[in-house]
């Protein structure tokens, strides 16, 4: 596995006063009242899915290579251009692969 491997790409965005986080690299999201908490909650929704995935004997790779939608990347794409260029309340963060030792 390589370091870029290890970088699971992920976005927030505030839609109607609810923060949506959406972890591209696995297809998985989440809402809450605030960035932190959906950030901490996608943060914990990750760790599980990779654990389980890495369980999962028969399924498990594929599981580790479900990628969102191209319309999600985009959207990821569009709100780093729009950051580079203003100050949005979107955000683009990553989170790093959690890893158990063997």
């Amino acid at each position: 596995m390589n370091a870029k491997q290890l970088v699971i790409k992920c976005f927030a965005k505030q839609t109607e006063g609810v923060w949506v986080a959406v972890c591209l690299d696995f297809c998985l999201a989440t809402q809450g009242d605030s960035l932190d908490e959906v950030k901490r909650k996608l943060e914990e929704q990750i760790f599980y899915y990779v654990s389980e995935a890495l369980q999962d004997k028969e399924y498990g790779s594929q599981l580790l290579s479900r990628r969102a939608p191209l319309s999600s990347w985009i959207e990821y794409y569009y709100i780093w251009v729009i950051n580079k260029i203003y100050h949005s309340a979107s955000i683009i963060f990553n989170e790093t692969m959690p890893l158990r030792p063997a």
